[in-house]
């Protein structure tokens, strides 16, 4: 299992829709519109490295308004 939390910088005024389209991802486990430097913040479960770079590419970015985002990959410990 992957675990995953990526930030995600929105077009300005779009972080509620985007947020409430995040969330009904399946990989997406829940997110958060937050302040600062990026407009969400979303937990990614999924099951190995393949899936989560299908997600972040193939999902994630190409949806119209998203800027950019950032990936912070868990470890186990």
């Amino acid at each position: 299992m992957v675990v995953a939390f990526v930030l995600i910088r929105t077009k300005a005024g779009k972080e509620l829709d985007v947020v409430e389209k995040v969330k009904e991802m399946g990989e997406v486990k829940d997110a958060w519109a937050v302040y600062g430097e990026f407009d969400i913040i979303a937990r990614v479960e999924v099951e190995s490295m393949p899936e989560l770079n299908s997600f972040i590419l193939e999902k994630l970015r190409k949806m119209s308004d998203i800027v950019m985002t950032s990936t912070l990959i868990t470890m186990e410990v």
